[in-house]
């Protein structure tokens, strides 16, 4: 009995040794874990803010074309809308 109450801290203790070397292990590893994931979600937004700023230019250059089409479009209209209201006055006058 003397020898279990000798012997037992004994193997608590170094159980316990080993238990506080293994965690300290795996919590290394989870801090490198933990910087490689970092890295990787920089390079990831760092990449996307590069395609958003590609998108953002093709925005703005697809906003001028619909602009100037527009204009045209109006202006076109404008103009045949002049032609045939023309034409609709000179049918009137000659009735």
């Amino acid at each position: 009995m003397e020898f279990l109450n000798e012997f037992l801290p004994i193997i608590l203790y170094i159980a316990g040794i080993i238990l506080l070397i293994v965690l300290i292990i795996l919590g290394i590893k989870a801090i490198k874990i933990l910087d490689n994931v970092e890295d990787i979600v920089e390079d990831t937004q760092d990449k996307l803010d590069e395609f958003e700023g590609a998108i953002s230019l093709l925005s703005k250059t697809a906003n001028s074309f619909a602009g100037i089409s527009s204009s045209i479009v109006t202006g076109i209209t404008g103009a045949i809308g002049k032609i045939f209201s023309k034409k609709l006055k000179e049918d009137e006058e000659d009735e």
